[in-house]
């Protein structure tokens, strides 16, 4: 048995929070009659109605894909681009991305049919970190560097102080190879974060989310999260959330 609000949340219906309002409002009946109590629990069999349409209860699924460059972070593409859940067509399970990787940009995706989960990562509270390794044009100096350690102003606000290392340059071809972590999740942020301080980014890869890395996946193939990985990633967010609270 679990409760109502948290059940429509794993379907995907809405957050924990907005699934309760939803709730209080008249909203949701469970087995034909309204309920409007937050402490109501159900079990699989029971019919649970949003709107008067029902919804669909699955068994929640949590994988990580590693995501190919040219791919779109979203369930469909109206230009007929390949998408993240093409990867996933074998199972019976609806899942959608937890956040975005550009288009250009491959790496550590997770996908998942559990709402709760995917927006208690999502979250803007979080500062779960994200670990990307770019291949940038030019060989940028250690000011530079350091501007991005502390923190870089973008039109859309300052970014949050970032651990930056220098892994390798080519004084030939003029590229370096630069690890960037951070834990915000803005558009296109890494590599607008590179062109504020004078260098492009040519190649972008997600290489670790949190406690999670690709662990030897080629691009396009996926895994399934463990248990134990799960619950890592709930922790992991929950701390992250109550260190700023």
């Amino acid at each position: 048995m679990e409760r109502l609000q948290k059940i429509m949340a794993q379907a995907g219906v809405a957050s924990r929070r907005k699934s309760e309002e939803l709730i209080q409002a008249g909203k949701v009946k469970v087995n034909g009659k309204v309920v409007k109590e937050l402490g109501v629990k159900v079990s699989s069999s029971d019919k649970i109605e949003v709107n008067e349409i029902q919804i669909e209860r699955e068994e929640p699924v949590y994988f990580l894909l590693y995501k190919p460059r040219g791919v779109i972070s979203s369930v469909n593409d109206d230009k007929g681009r390949k998408v993240v859940t093409d990867f996933f067509q074998a199972y019976k399970e609806r899942v959608y991305p937890v956040g975005r990787l550009d288009y250009d940009t491959s790496g550590l995706i997770l996908l998942t049919n559990d709402g709760e989960f995917a927006n208690l990562l999502m979250h803007p509270s979080r500062e779960i970190e994200k670990v990307y390794v770019a291949k940038i044009k030019g060989i940028p100096t250690k000011e530079n560097l350091k501007k991005l350690e502390k923190g870089i102003r973008l039109e859309d606000g300052k970014t949050a102080p970032a651990k930056v290392k220098m892994l390798s340059f080519d004084k030939k071809k003029q590229t370096t190879i630069v690890e960037l972590t951070i834990h915000e999740g803005r558009n296109r942020q890494v590599r607008r974060m590179f062109e504020a301080i004078g260098h492009e980014v040519v190649k972008l890869k997600r290489e670790r989310y949190g406690m999670l890395t690709l662990g030897g996946l080629k691009a396009g193939e996926a895994r399934e999260l463990t248990p134990h990985e799960v619950k890592q990633m709930r922790v992991l967010a929950l701390e992250s959330s109550s260190k700023n609270s």
